[in-house]
């Protein structure tokens, strides 16, 4: 759901001598540098995340751990109007920098206040039936108990080898039982890397029965749209 798969990275010989190189998954070089040096410069949610300021950013943030996952929630689904996702041409900076400011933030803010800048008026957050005054104050609880760090542990070890380094022992295999693809039509995240949902729907997954994309819903599909995604997966498993 919402995050294409598109294969295992890729090991691969690289000169004449017999030297192994480790790639990332699509050959992509890192954006950073790219990002930062546009006109507005700006930098990949990915590589925040990965900071070790990222969690105190976010669980001491000025406007509360409640509201900040409320903007956060807000801004990733369908009812912000400025969700409106596109294929993009390559993985370089000018083009990432088309996405929101949620995913390709700007330089020098943190997430929480990024998330500030999406928080829905009284009148949204009435209207909202998919994330109900209750399960937002068990999220925001359980989340100023915990911390985020075990969720951002993922992305930092995105970035170091020694940790992601076993995952070339899959190099160019595939999933071959039958899968699906389920996300939402205003969910930037199924476009995020260029040529993922391409590469995991023809060549990673062998067998993919479906890719779709629910209209109506952005990257909380389950959430936004509980009765389509269940008939799916329902319609899937018979």
């Amino acid at each position: 759901m919402s995050a294409p798969f598109e294969g295992p990275p890729t090991l691969r010989i690289a000169n004449d001598l017999g030297t192994r190189e480790a790639t990332t998954n699509s050959d992509r070089p890192d954006i950073d540098i790219g990002l930062a040096g546009l006109s507005r410069p700006r930098k990949h949610y990915h590589r925040y995340y990965s900071t070790r300021h990222a969690n105190d950013d976010m669980l001491n943030c000025t406007q509360g751990v409640k509201d900040f996952l409320r903007g956060y929630f807000h801004a990733k689904s369908a009812d912000w109007s400025g969700n409106e996702p596109f294929r993009l041409a390559e993985w370089i900076a000018e083009d990432l920098a088309q996405m929101p400011t949620y995913y390709i933030m700007e330089l020098e803010k943190n997430m929480a206040e990024t998330a500030a800048s999406y928080m829905p008026t009284p009148e949204a957050i009435a209207d909202c039936k998919w994330l109900l005054e209750d399960e937002l104050t068990f999220y925001a609880m359980e989340f100023s108990r915990t911390g985020f760090q075990g969720g951002l542990n993922w992305y930092r070890c995105r970035f170091d080898l020694h940790l992601s380094e076993s995952l070339y022992l899959f190099s160019g295999r595939t999933i071959d039982v039958p899968s699906i693809f389920i996300s939402g039509d205003k969910d930037w995240g199924v476009y995020q890397r260029p040529g993922a949902l391409e590469a995991m729907r023809d060549r990673v997954c062998t067998h993919m029965e479906g890719a779709y994309l629910l209209p109506g819903a952005g990257h909380w599909v389950q959430q936004e749209k509980p009765k389509d995604v269940t008939y799916l997966i329902r319609e899937f498993l018979s």
